[in-house]
This record gives structure tokens, sequence and C-alpha cells, in this order.
């Protein structure tokens, strides 16, 4: 029987590549590949009686980095978002580590991890600067990304996303949403654990048949044991967490329904970020807020990165 989130894939794929975007696997180093999703501008054209090798030229336009969560890849989670920003901006569209075509054979699991070879891939793409949009566990990366590389990463905005899981918050959230592991709540092996998840991160309640379910199960949950790994290399010690001190200005787009991280948690990051912290709710809306009302998170958006655009010509 057919898969039909599979079978939708060449078709999503289709549309991202009209909307500017398109596949460029980068070797990290020997062992690690991260998938991109690059601006099609970028590639260079092959002079007549030359192979077509696919390289790419460095990015012309102000580049942003649109980094995914836990349960999809990069284009699936940001499908409403790419065409949007494309006409002003050089939009990249990273697949972390065991997710998309990304892999590696190191054993580290860390945010830090990601977020170093994130800073390598984009090194290889010619990137020496740019915006990050960092959604859910692509947050938590990002927010690693702009300590370890403040040069790279000239502002952040973050959706659905904290500092780092303590054991307190992990504990909190988990206790309150009714799951007894960050895997049974993010790394669902049925149909019904799928429904349980989709069920606390939006606000509207969403309808799709069982097989529907399935099959997305099939698809976007690969990597299991390494995606585990992952979560298990999220929580960190109430004892360890430092508030680091971000140059960037960092913009905190949230839904006002999110609840699994809630808006008493995206206050208190707020005011632990300090003055360089701004934060805008989106009403009707839940964790998956780019997704349940794009428009408006397009919008918000897109003001954000206007308002750095008008700062810098001010300079």
């Amino acid at each position: 029987m057919v898969n039909l989130v599979a079978a939708q894939k060449p078709l999503l794929h289709g549309l991202m590549k009209m909307a500017g975007v398109q596949p460029y696997a980068v070797e990290i180093e020997p062992g690690t590949v991260m998938n991109f999703w690059v601006p099609c501008e970028t590639f260079k054209k092959p002079k007549k009686g030359e192979k077509n090798i696919q390289e790419l030229n460095k990015p012309t336009k102000p580049v942003v980095v649109l980094v995914h969560g836990f349960a999809a890849e990069g284009i699936v989670t940001w499908q409403f978002q790419i065409g949007a920003l494309t006409k002003k901006y050089s939009v990249y569209v990273p697949d972390l580590l065991f997710f998309g075509g990304s892999s590696t054979d190191n054993a580290d699991r860390s945010p830090a991890f990601q977020a170093h070879n994130l800073a390598k891939g984009l090194a290889k793409l010619g990137i020496d600067k740019c915006i990050v949009v960092g959604f859910s566990y692509g947050g938590m990366v990002a927010f690693k990304l702009a300590g370890l590389y403040p040069s790279l990463v000239e502002s952040m905005v973050v959706s659905g996303s904290i500092l780092a899981m303590t054991d307190s918050i992990t504990d909190e959230t988990l206790s309150r949403l009714g799951f007894s592991s960050s895997s049974e709540l993010l790394l669902p092996n049925s149909v019904k654990g799928l429904k349980a998840l989709l069920s606390v991160a939006v606000h509207k309640k969403l309808w799709f048949p069982d097989r529907l379910h399935k099959d997305y199960l099939e698809v976007m949950f690969t990597n299991r044991k390494e995606r585990s790994e992952l979560l298990d290399a999220l929580v960190i010690s109430n004892k360890d967490p430092i508030v680091p001190k971000f140059p960037q200005k960092i913009h905190l787009l949230w839904g006002e329904k999110d609840q699994i991280f809630n808006l008493e948690l995206a206050h208190n990051m707020k005011e632990q970020l300090g003055e360089n912290a701004t934060f805008q709710g989106i009403k009707n809306a839940g964790h998956l807020v780019h997704l349940e009302r794009p428009c408006v998170y397009n919008r918000y958006l897109k003001q954000f990165l206007a308002s750095l655009h008008a700062e810098g010509s001010q300079k």
C-alpha cells in the first residue's frame, strides 16, 4: 500500500523549488553529512562544455536560517515560511543531524554538537552572518549557536523553545501534560501516541484519518535510537544552567495557547535574557504557531526582520 506522506514528498520538494530553495548535501567532515535547502540562485551555472558539478556562490541577500523542531524535518516544519521570505532574503533550511538527509557517525548527541555542525555547514556554504529562526528543539540549538558563534548569528527569532531543558522544567512539563518521558511525548510509536502529541501541540483540534497518522509515523520518525539519545542529551541538571549574556537581539514569537512551553516560561525567559529580548504573542495558536497561523506568524516575522534592516541602514 502506498504511503500517502511519502507520496506527497516529491510534491512538497517541487513546491519548495518553486519557492526558491533546493537541497544540497554538505560534508561537514568524514562521517558527518548535513542536508541544507539552499537558495536556487546560489547554484553556479556550468560554463559551456563543463560538467554540471554542483558548486555554490555566496548569497547576495541577507541570510535567514530556519531551524526545525523535533517532530519533522526542515521543509515540513517551515513549508509556509520559506516562500514568504525568499524574495527579500537568502533562506537556508538545514536538516539537523538524524533528521531528513543528515547523519553522523560521531557519538555526541548534545545541542552544542548540533550547533557546531550547523556552523561548519553554514561556513562551507559561504555564510559569515545570518539571522536564525528556531522552533522548539531548533530554538535550543539556535541558542547554542548564538552563544558559541556570536559573530555568525546577528539576531534570533525563537518560537516555542527555552534556553535549556533543566530537570525541573522537564519534570513539570511532562507531569502537566500527562507523559512519563520526553520520548513518550516526542517520539510516538503508535497512532494513539501521535494523536496525543498533536493534541498538546495545537490549539485548534485537528482531525486526520488513522491511515495518515500511521504513514506520518513511518516517514517522519526515523532514526529512533539516535533521536532518543538526542532527547536524553537535552536535559541538564538544575545546578548547571547559566544564562549566557547574548549580544544579539532576540525576538520571542509565541503561540499564546502553547501547552508545551507556556507563556509563563516565555515571559520568564524574556526576563532572563534582558533588554535585548522582545516578546510577541499570537492569539488562538499553540506550540505549532507557524503552522496553525502562518499568515500572522509570517507578518510578525517579516516585521522583525525589516526592523533589523532599518536599524542597520541607520548605522
